[in-house]
């Protein structure tokens, strides 16, 4: 099997976590491994906002500073990419090469998604929440925006809108970045 150029960039990119540091219980934040799914936007901390809307009473406006001033809950949330182990699939599929490497234990601190839903009142015809990331990038020549969603029980059973990893500030391109870390489902960006 060849690796293609495509392949090649995305790997440059991306990277796992080195398997031997499974050895302890929380993954260094430089070891956890890295999947970034479009261009990394340019965030200006101070304005950005959460939007919290649709199915929803009462829409939520929040900034970083006001989540960070809500009760903090930290949870020890196990991530794996839900394309680990895709370099072997047959037919072979061109994405990120992963083995076994995109995994990562991490102690993450935020504020609990149940306690903003209750907050903003769901109506009772709400299915799913739905994550949308300022990052963007085209598929197949299409613009997209980087989105993952939770069911209302997925998002109820622990999910964090976290903006702590290992008790320190997330931090990189924008500080104003959150992760939806959630302990049964996916995990995605929410800038």
């Amino acid at each position: 099997m060849a690796i293609s150029h495509e392949e090649l960039q995305l790997a440059a990119r991306n990277h796992g976590m080195p398997l031997e540091a499974l050895r302890w219980d929380v993954t260094p934040v430089g070891l956890h491994y890295l999947l970034i799914h479009y261009d990394i936007p340019v965030v200006d901390g101070a304005s950005w906002r959460l939007e919290v809307g649709g199915r929803v009473a009462r829409e939520l406006s929040l900034s970083l500073e006001d989540l960070r001033a809500r009760p903090a809950v930290t949870r020890a949330v196990t991530m794996e990419c839900a394309g680990n182990g895709r370099a072997r699939l047959e037919p072979h599929v061109v994405s990120q090469p992963w083995l076994l490497e995109a995994v990562g234990n991490a102690e993450w601190t935020g504020v609990p998604v149940a306690d903003l839903l209750e907050e903003a009142g769901l109506e009772d015809d709400a299915v799913e929440i739905l994550f949308t990331g300022l990052d963007q990038g085209v598929e197949g020549g299409v613009e997209q925006a980087y989105q993952r969603s939770l069911t209302l029980d997925e998002a109820g059973d622990g999910a964090l809108l976290a903006y702590a990893v290992n008790l320190r500030s997330r931090s990189g391109a924008s500080r104003a970045q959150l992760k939806a870390a959630v302990t049964a489902a996916v995990a995605g960006l929410v800038p």
